[in-house]
């Protein structure tokens, strides 16, 4: 695993660079005047790329620590509800006018994402059942989809729609060291939670019952996972919107690289997927769009797609 997270974080250290210089304005570092670049790269394209890469290394962490949880090939982190819940706490910034301070959007998307955590907790309990897990955390999204949409159908003016609409589509856009301020400690400290899952997971890999013998506590590998997810959910969703599929696709690619253990899939899934986001977010800002760039969730959403049609195939194929 050593060698393979070297590739990756190699790789990661090879694309940041080149996603500071790709953009509308392409930074030439041989040719540029440097009293030009200067300002871009500190001001705008450095804290978005590593805004970027922050929230790819969370939810591609999370993407495999779900998978190995669930024991499902198909699980991704908005799976828990906290994305859809941390959604909506922005949804309702944007809808009450609260957004307009600079700080108030994160804090209500952290705020929804706290009382998603709390939610699928009280309702999964210390020792539900997989099952009961997955329903309930399905059903907070689906409750926290519907009420985003009653926002989105009773907004106050055109302006507020726009605004609503725009951010649930998720982007990099016009962020700045404050966002990385924000989702950088949380990021980190879910990551850790979900390492420290690690061994847990793997237990469980055979079994609840054997896992069980093993000395696995499935409330405290439950709290772990709930906190984990829902810290690196809710920091990548408070300052980005919505961005899906990264956790889908990133341990899929990563998986044949390792032995298939949960634990040993996690921090190579989490740089995988911070190499992914970061060269998804350069791309985007190389599409030449009119009046903007090409959204980040857009772009990752057409790449997770027919990601996701293949896996079924195979799953379909390997079932039957």
């Amino acid at each position: 695993m050593t060698r393979l997270n070297g590739h990756l974080a190699l790789l990661l250290l090879l694309a940041v660079p080149l996603a500071l210089m790709a953009g509308q304005v392409w930074i030439d570092p041989l040719g540029s005047p440097v009293r030009h670049a200067v300002p871009i790269l500190m001001e705008l394209r450095l804290p978005r790329t590593l805004l970027a890469a922050v929230l790819g290394a969370g939810l591609g962490g999370a993407g495999a620590a779900m998978q190995g949880y669930l024991r499902n090939p198909l699980a991704d982190p908005g799976l828990f509800g906290v994305a859809p819940m941390a959604a909506l706490g922005a949804v309702l910034s944007l809808f009450t006018g609260y957004a307009a301070q600079e700080f108030l959007l994160p804090a209500f998307a952290l705020g929804g994402a706290a009382l998603g955590m709390a939610l699928l907790a009280l309702i999964a309990g210390r020792e539900g059942g997989l099952a009961l897990f997955t329903l309930a955390g399905m059903m907070i999204a689906s409750l926290a989809g519907a009420l985003t949409s009653l926002a989105i159908s009773l907004s106050p003016n055109p302006f507020a729609m726009s605004e609503i609409v725009t951010w649930l589509m998720g982007a990099l856009a016009d962020r700045g060291w404050h966002e990385v301020a924000i989702a950088t400690p949380l990021t980190l400290a879910g990551l850790a939670l979900l390492v420290l899952a690690g061994p847990a997971l793997d237990a469980l890999t055979l079994g609840e019952a054997a896992a069980r013998s093993l000395g696995v506590r499935h409330g405290r590998l439950q709290a772990l996972m709930i906190a984990g997810v829902g810290l690196v959910v809710g920091g990548g969703v408070a300052v980005a919107g919505i961005v899906g599929f990264v956790g889908l696709v990133v341990p899929h690619l990563v998986r044949p690289w390792t032995d298939q253990r949960p634990s040993a899939l996690i921090v190579p899934s989490a740089l995988a997927g911070a190499l992914l986001v970061v060269v998804a977010d350069a791309l985007c800002r190389l599409v030449p769009l009119q009046g903007g760039e090409l959204r980040l969730g857009i772009a990752l959403s057409l790449i997770g797609a027919p990601f996701f049609l293949r896996l079924l195939v195979r799953l379909r194929r390997g079932i039957a």
